[in-house]
């Protein structure tokens, strides 16, 4: 008679246990890994990015740096350029200016360039004219600018009220009158000098014209 075939017996107790604990201890060891590999990754990141920011604040820093010197370098040229043609402007109106005020019935036999009115209280300049065209009867402080604004205008009245003081100091009784001329005039600016009962020139070809106020003001 055949051997008969014995059952295989089933695992026992320990040896289940023992398998669970080392799969156990393979988890733990597959968590510590993970969680290793996090903080070297979030270590890493923020190392990155405290580089980067460093790294984009000094592109920023330089940035502003070239920026306003470029600015600066701008302002510097535009100044001049400013000037250039406020001298242009100056050289237009000079030659020209006697004879245009002149056939408006003035007669100037006198004029200054750069005259300065200085404050006797003080000692220093109190107010400075580009040109002052004089005779007997009238004073006409003329400002040039490039392209004058609207604050010129106003600057300029204040400049002529000072003008009207110096003189009644000094008991000179003359009539002061004012004129704002420029290279590029606008039409605000126009109206603007106009309805201050200033004269307004303008350049016109290669010489200028000047147009008289409604109501020329007297200071």
């Amino acid at each position: 008679m055949a051997d008969a075939i014995q059952p295989q017996m089933g695992l026992h107790f320990e040896q289940v246990w023992a398998a669970l604990m080392e799969n156990r201890k393979q988890m733990q060891e597959a968590q510590q890994e993970t969680d290793r590999l996090f903080r070297e990754s979030k270590t890493e990141t923020e190392r990155f990015l405290k580089e980067s920011k460093k790294e984009t604040e000094r592109f920023l820093k330089e940035s502003k740096a070239e920026t306003d010197k470029h600015l600066k370098e701008l302002h510097k040229s535009m100044g001049e350029l400013s000037n250039r043609f406020g001298e242009l402007a100056e050289h237009l109106v000079i030659p020209n200016i006697t004879q245009k005020f002149n056939a408006l019935g003035y007669h100037f036999d006198d004029i200054a360039k750069e005259r300065k009115i200085v404050n006797p209280e003080t000692g220093q300049t109190a107010a400075e004219f580009d040109i002052l065209l004089e005779n007997d009867h009238y004073s006409i402080g003329v400002e040039v600018k490039s392209k004058p604004a609207e604050k010129d205008v106003r600057e300029h009245i204040k400049r002529l009220e000072f003008l009207r003081k110096h003189k009644d100091k000094r008991g000179d009784g003359r009539t002061i009158r004012g004129a704002i001329a420029g290279a590029i005039m606008s039409e605000d600016v126009r109206l603007a000098a106009l309805r201050a009962g200033l004269y307004v020139i303008e350049q016109s070809g290669d010489t200028v014209r000047i147009e008289e106020p409604r109501q020329v003001g007297n200071w």
